[in-house]
């Protein structure tokens, strides 16, 4: 699974917006977001779809949600939330 593209960043501009919006990460190039000094979340795309990797609640490795659906892209929402309460 490679990490997301110009094109496939252009589609998920939207969320990215959004995440963005909630200010505590810091997006060192487009589309990969780091909170503090550790990377947090990242694109990748596949035939399959687009997907997020997030990092786990536990700070130890990364989860991997599909943000093609609105439900993973709600749910990557709702965890940088929780990530920089």
């Amino acid at each position: 699974m490679k990490h997301a593209g110009a094109a496939t960043l252009d589609h998920l501009e939207p969320l990215l917006e959004r995440i963005r919006a909630v200010g505590a990460l810091r997006e060192k190039s487009r589309g990969i977001f780091y909170l503090k000094s550790r990377a947090f979340l990242h694109f990748h795309e596949d035939p399959a779809g687009l997907f997020a990797d997030i990092r786990a609640a536990d700070g130890k490795d990364f989860d991997r949600l599909n943000v093609s659906e609105p439900a993973g892209a709600a749910e990557v929402l709702a965890r940088v939330a929780a990530a920089v309460a």
